[in-house]
């Protein structure tokens, strides 16, 4: 189950994490095969850096994809055990971001994004990958940075602007996270909550990236890294060219942006990898095992909620197995059961809650087959699912009355998906989702329930409800996903006319961003990154004129759209070039 918050919150995320990629820019000492124990060389940077990387998967989302997950821990681990490093535990997370990048915080919070991972790389790639990123943190990279600041203190701004806006433009629509964490699930507070903050960060200090040489600093120690941990150092060559061969040859998109000197760094990877010899690896399950208890050590120290949930959450990751990660889980899932049980009966989300069980149930069981926890969670799963079902005949009687919330609907089918009246609830959920305007999310269901209908009466309703949202349609991701249905041929094609009308026409940044978000290898991307440019252009111009007239809160709202709605516009350039916030 997906760690993050509604898709409403994430359209304001991918800008924030493209940008923050210019951490990733892809040294020289023996091989390490000494069994280094984690510590915790500062509390209060590790503290502040917790606290950044918590910001970020709230606003961008874990991937839940189990094998890559544990593929780039143990990738990860191992390069991390090879380092010799030992001021801080590393920390590896995967986020649901379609672009390919990579990104590090100082105390070991190491991001790769789905984007990268769906590009097909192998171990050695990955290992290139990721050992560049390691070394950034090792050889403490973020004390160097151009201007000189160092990222404790832009930390400290960080969460001090993200909490003064925050407050001063919050809502009331929270959701509480496995780690009963309050976050905000609304568009507005996803941006003064997370944007602001982070997009501060990325303003002050991540737009000025790295220099030449500590970029082939980390060029050069990722692939001695990867070579002792047993991973072929040409796989950072690959690695490279695979970038090169994907990525425009643009410097104004944002990976060229952030990342210099590419060609040169491809030369040198290659050259460097007939100098560094693969090693035999060492075992790393105790150093994972000791960065688990170095982390947990950490989870009484002072720190926020949130930078305690992502410790756990680092926790047991970096040693998924035995008595402490059991421990996490069931402390995880009580806490998202005491969630629930505190809302009203008929709003409970049991299918999304048995979905976590159910997860955790079949890990553990790979895992570890004898442990105890299998039995207690399966005795769980067994209680919920009564409870759930003994709500069956009141939720029928709701839906057969005249009036229902829709969150009630969102509730009944993640409860109910294979119920008789599931085609029913989804049709009624795509037309409250039409009159709410939330038109990607009315065509979903919509399609949902023509498809689960087979031919019944809410089903060609809902073909009818289709038909004439189509021409009517301002969203571009509604209209993609209409023109990708095989359903109707004649509804496919005005879908797809109507978008290719739009695409050069649209108002909204958030459109764009939107369906550059679900559908990023479109032929119609780059007609709506130009789209998007031209808007950033117009609010920069706006944002300069905020400031002119000393209207900082528009000013600090303006900037964060930009950021986290076109990252790779120049407008988002400019605004670090200039250094508008501050």
């Amino acid at each position: 189950m997906r760690t993050r918050s509604p898709r409403s919150r994430s359209r304001f995320l991918r800008g924030t994490a493209l940008i923050l990629a210019s951490l990733l820019g892809f040294t020289s000492s023996a091989p390490v095969l000494s069994q280094p124990s984690p510590v915790i060389d500062s509390t209060e940077l590790f503290a502040k850096s917790a606290e950044a990387a918590a910001e970020a998967l709230a606003m961008y989302g874990t991937w839940d994809d189990p094998v890559e997950t544990e593929r780039v821990q143990r990738i990860g681990y191992a390069l991390a055990r090879h380092s010799g490093f030992e001021k801080y535990p590393f920390s590896f997370f995967i986020v649901d971001m379609a672009i390919p990048n990579a990104f590090a915080l100082p105390a070991g919070h190491i991001f790769v994004t789905r984007g990268m991972l769906e590009l097909g790389l192998d171990d050695d790639m990955m290992a290139g990958l990721l050992g560049h990123e390691v070394a950034h943190v090792t050889r403490e990279h973020f004390l160097k940075m151009r201007r000189r600041a160092t990222l404790l203190s832009v930390l400290s701004q960080v969460l001090t602007v993200g909490v003064l806006v925050g407050a001063a433009q919050s809502n009331d629509d929270t959701y509480v996270d496995g780690w009963g964490v309050r976050r905000s699930s609304g568009a507005g507070a996803s941006l003064v909550e997370g944007a602001a903050a982070t997009g501060m960060l990325v303003t002050e200090l991540l737009l000025r990236s790295y220099s030449r040489e500590n970029e082939d600093e980390s060029d050069e120690e990722g692939q001695r890294y990867a070579a002792a941990a047993g991973f072929d150092p040409e796989g950072t060559r690959r690695l490279m060219t695979k970038m090169e061969d994907r990525l425009p040859q643009d410097q104004s998109f944002g990976y060229w942006q952030t990342h210099p000197f590419f060609e040169e760094r491809v030369r040198a990877a290659k050259a460097r990898q007939t100098i560094f010899k693969v090693q035999e690896p060492q075992p790393i399950d105790e150093y994972r095992r000791r960065t688990q208890q170095a982390l947990l050590g950490f989870v009484h120290a002072k720190a926020s909620p949130d930078a305690i949930a992502l410790i756990k959450e680092s926790a047991l990751a970096a040693w998924p197995a035995g008595a402490d990660a059991e421990r996490l889980r069931l402390e995880k899932l009580h806490q998202s059961r005491s969630a629930e049980s505190a809302k009203k009966p008929l709003a409970r989300d049991y299918g999304s809650l048995l979905e976590s069980y159910r997860t955790a149930h079949t890990t553990v069981r790979e895992l570890t087959p004898e442990s105890p926890f299998l039995d207690a969670v399966a005795g769980e799963m067994e209680e919920l699912e009564g409870e759930r079902d003994r709500l069956y005949p009141e939720a029928i009687a709701v839906l057969d009355g005249t009036v229902y919330e829709t969150p009630f609907l969102e509730t009944f089918l993640s409860n109910f998906p294979e119920s008789e009246r599931a085609p029913q609830v989804a049709l009624a959920l795509g037309e409250a989702y039409s009159r709410l305007r939330r038109e990607t999310e009315a065509v979903e269901n919509l399609l949902l329930a023509w498809r689960k209908g087979a031919g019944a009466e809410d089903a060609e309703r809902a073909r009818r409800g289709l038909t004439v949202l189509a021409p009517r349609l301002a969203r571009l991701a509604a209209l993609k996903t209409l023109a990708d249905q095989e359903e109707d041929a004649a509804l496919r094609e005005v879908a797809a006319e109507r978008l290719r009308s739009q695409v050069s026409t649209f108002e909204e940044l958030e459109n764009g961003a939107e369906f550059l978000e679900r559908f990023p290898e479109s032929e119609l991307a780059g007609a709506v990154h130009d789209r998007q440019n031209r808007l950033a252009d117009e609010l920069y111009k706006e944002v300069i004129l905020y400031q002119r007239v000393g209207d900082n809160a528009k000013a600090v709202q303006g900037i964060h759209r930009i950021l986290t709605l076109a990252p790779l516009s120049p407008a988002a350039k400019s605004l670090g070039d200039a250094a508008v916030v501050g």
